[in-house]
């Protein structure tokens, strides 16, 4: 790039979503590098993962315009990494209106704001099926009769911003993120909680699965060398290791000294499923976690190609093992600064 096409750098930058995993280490990351950071929050959001940062919070919701306004005026880029990700929701209203609503609220300010560049957190969620061959961007999402009302919203989302990015000429990429690992984690994520659990020995069983998977930190890394190298309207796969749960739980078991959990199969983990959706409906439960749509999101999603985002975007990730070895060293202080604390 040019000094001229650098000059959107020198400006303020937004993260909205920076309370959430992937947002927190998007601004740790900018902070890092010297920039201007903004971020956007509900005034209920935790600030947990970037107490220790210097940056600007702008207070609002990306379902109300006003606040998206005020937050983006005179940023050069804009980092939209806000997700509701609440799949277990019995209504999907919700996971729509946050997912898609508020995504559309956001570039419609970017447009009004004259934003350079907008770099959208999409999931993996919204790639095709391919359980022949390896999954690129290219490959069409072709699952929708099987999709969860979670991943259809995301779908939907995408879409959305591609058209935005077609029709209306927004400077924008799109990251199709996998599963996210990683230190910092104060929610924490359900996988990383997982994660620990397993280190910790708690974990007592595990279904037998595979899963793509990605460091948090390489994936913020992604997002910032898509602001400089990516091309608008075009989505990039950030996702690394194809994994094992036996093999990802031996090496947190590993870190954390622990025996790794009994792993049972997905026939079997299906039964379960099933029945405890059977019972929670006789008992006109709602937004239950485990079903057999958890399930089949468990080992759904096969290799993907990576290709692209390494040649264009120059994104080189770490191995999974070291993620790992970070996350549970990570988790050990954390929750042992909490007890402390008490």
């Amino acid at each position: 790039m040019t000094d001229t096409e650098n000059n959107f750098m020198d400006k303020p930058v937004l993260v909205a979503g920076a309370s959430g995993f992937v947002g927190s280490h998007t601004a740790r990351l900018l902070v890092a590098k010297g920039r201007k950071v903004r971020v956007l929050l509900r005034k209920t959001s935790s600030t947990a993962a970037i107490d220790d940062l210097d940056v600007e919070i702008f207070y609002g919701d990306v379902l109300d315009p006003a606040s998206l306004n005020n937050a983006m005026a005179g940023c050069g880029s804009v980092f939209y990494s806000v997700v509701d990700p609440r799949f277990w929701l019995s209504d999907p209203t919700p996971i729509y209106r946050n997912n898609v609503d508020g995504l559309v609220n956001a570039m419609d300010a970017a447009l009004a704001n004259g934003i350079e560049r907008f770099i959208f957190t999409s999931t993996m969620g919204t790639l095709g099926l391919n359980p022949n061959g390896l999954v690129t961007e290219e490959t069409e999402f072709n699952w929708g009769k099987n999709a969860s009302p979670y991943i259809l919203a995301r779908h939907k989302a995408e879409q959305e911003f591609l058209r935005y990015c077609r029709e209306k000429g927004l400077p924008g990429v799109a990251l199709c993120i996998a599963n996210t690992y990683g230190p910092q984690d104060y929610q924490p994520t359900p996988h990383g909680n997982m994660l620990w659990e397993v280190a910790c020995g708690k974990l007592p069983v595990a279904v037998k699965a595979s899963a793509p998977t990605v460091d948090i930190r390489d994936a913020a890394e992604a997002k910032l060398l898509a602001e400089q190298y990516g091309r608008f309207g075009e989505r990039y796969i950030i996702a690394n290791e194809y994994i094992s749960q036996e093999r990802f739980c031996a090496l947190a078991a590993a870190e954390g000294g622990s025996k790794p959990p009994r792993f049972i199969s997905m026939r079997f983990a299906y039964c379960v499923a099933w029945l405890a959706e059977s019972i929670f409906k006789l008992l006109r439960k709602k937004d239950y976690m485990l079903s057999t749509t958890a399930v089949y999101l468990s080992d759904a999603f096969k290799e993907l190609d990576s290709s692209k985002a390494r040649r264009e975007l120059h994104w080189r990730p770490r191995p999974m093992a070291e993620t790992i070895k970070d996350a549970v060293a990570w988790y050990s202080q954390h929750n042992a600064e909490k007890s402390t604390d008490k």
